[in-house]
């Protein structure tokens, strides 16, 4: 029974019913050289964190990364494609 849940939730898009209180961009990977995930910049314990963070802590950490992301010279992942 557990299995055929977990089948049916895998044709849901991973941001579906996300809280508006994440930095997740649906791009889940760890960088092996900074230790941060590439769409979001956060730590693997970080995002371990997340659901049981204030909400007050949320934001005070999602203020950080833009600048995280710089300095570790990852590029935010956006929709839009890179122009040459």
């Amino acid at each position: 029974m557990k299995s055929s849940r977990l089948r049916q939730r895998a044709n849901i898009p991973h941001t579906s019913g996300m809280s508006q209180e994440t930095p997740c961009v649906a791009v889940c990977m760890i960088d092996p050289r900074t230790n941060l995930c590439l769409g979001c910049g956060r730590t693997l314990p970080e995002i371990a964190r997340w659901p049981k963070m204030a909400s007050a802590d949320r934001h005070a950490l999602m203020a950080l990364l833009p600048q995280r992301m710089r300095e570790a010279g990852l590029e935010p992942v956006t929709d839009e494609p890179k122009r040459d």
